[in-house]
């Protein structure tokens, strides 16, 4: 590699940028002859701008600078963490916005009900569950996408919203072999989205694990839309006539009694393990809930695939997005 590109890659580096994020925003044109051009190495560098949502300016100087650093709101975000604003929310802001460029304009997602858009989903399916949640975004208007590149080196972003002009655009981070737990995710940023927690031009980003119990406002308002949105109730109350269940005996029950109440099993497991505080059963019951354990990422972007209109994107920016959904392999 060309000492100019090694420079710049450890630009990108010491502003807290992953391998991954520059890997693929690394336009596929480049090569040894482009860097020999002064015009390709400008290039270069507004297309990486482009891509990681970087100050284009900041490439040509002596700092990197993010757009979007002092747009983004962060939950959950330790003060160990706060070095990472910045690659974090320009990387998703910049991603959303592709999303959203290539996505129709339905409505907005702001100011619906919980329980309007769970009898949405169920006058088309028996339970809602993730595959419900997703459809019922895209119907919307609203692109949801799992990041297979993450801007840092640490992977800790659980879910991204970002709002553009009223739209929204949903990226999930957090990785499962099972719906269930991404459901609750998914629920939750559309709560965000719902309650108007976002705000025009801005973005949230939910850090970590999901908090049940957080003494933050909106996470706990986003939590309870959740809950009402999978369940039907913010508060579900959950009785079982034994004390202490097996894994499997867990399954069978939430099998049973789940889809009479619109409710998917391996949701109604984890609402049980949360309310009796027993993550460890809830989370091994999900094995015999489902046939087969299986990347939910691939899913969800085979779903987002197919949904977004390609053909409103250039070239470099559908190879970009690809490489973000991890269609490049």
């Amino acid at each position: 590699m060309d000492p100019d590109s090694k420079a710049l890659i450890k630009e990108l580096k010491d502003a807290g940028l992953s391998d991954q994020a520059i890997r693929a925003a690394w336009p596929s044109w480049w090569s040894d002859e482009a860097a020999s051009s002064a015009s390709a190495r400008t290039e270069l560098r507004f297309a990486l701008s482009r891509r990681l949502g970087l100050e284009p300016q900041s490439l040509l100087g002596a700092r990197v600078e993010f757009v979007w650093q002092d747009d983004t709101r962060f939950k959950n975000l330790t003060a160990g963490d706060a070095v990472q604003r910045g690659a974090l929310a320009s990387f998703g802001n910049a991603v959303g916005r592709l999303l959203l460029r290539a996505t129709p304009r339905v409505r907005s997602m702001e100011a619906i009900g919980a329980i309007t858009l769970r009898n949405a989903i169920l006058s088309g399916r028996s339970v809602v569950d993730l595959v419900g949640l997703i459809s019922a975004c895209w119907g919307l208007g609203v692109p949801v996408i799992h990041l297979r590149v993450f801007p840092l080196r640490i992977k800790a972003m659980r879910a991204m919203v970002v709002e553009v002009e009223g739209r929204h655009a949903i990226l999930l981070g957090r990785d499962a072999f099972y719906p269930a737990p991404i459901a609750f995710t998914l629920a939750h940023e559309i709560g965000h989205a719902a309650l108007g927690h976002i705000g025009n031009n801005k973005t949230l980003v939910d850090i970590g694990d999901s908090s049940f119990g957080s003494e933050d406002q909106e996470e706990q308002e986003a939590d309870r839309y959740g809950l009402e949105l999978l369940t039907g109730s913010a508060e579900p109350v959950i009785t079982t006539n034994i004390d202490n269940f097996s894994a499997r005996g867990l399954a069978e029950a939430c099998l049973e009694a789940g889809p009479s109440r619109g409710i998917e099993p391996g949701t109604l497991a984890l609402c049980t393990g949360y309310v009796r505080d027993d993550w460890v059963v809830a989370n091994a019951a999900l094995r015999h809930v489902y046939s087969e354990r299986k990347p939910v990422w691939r899913e969800i972007n085979a779903m987002a695939a197919g949904e977004l209109n390609w053909g409103n994107l250039s070239d470099e920016s559908i190879e970009y997005l690809g490489s973000v959904m991890g269609n490049d392999g």
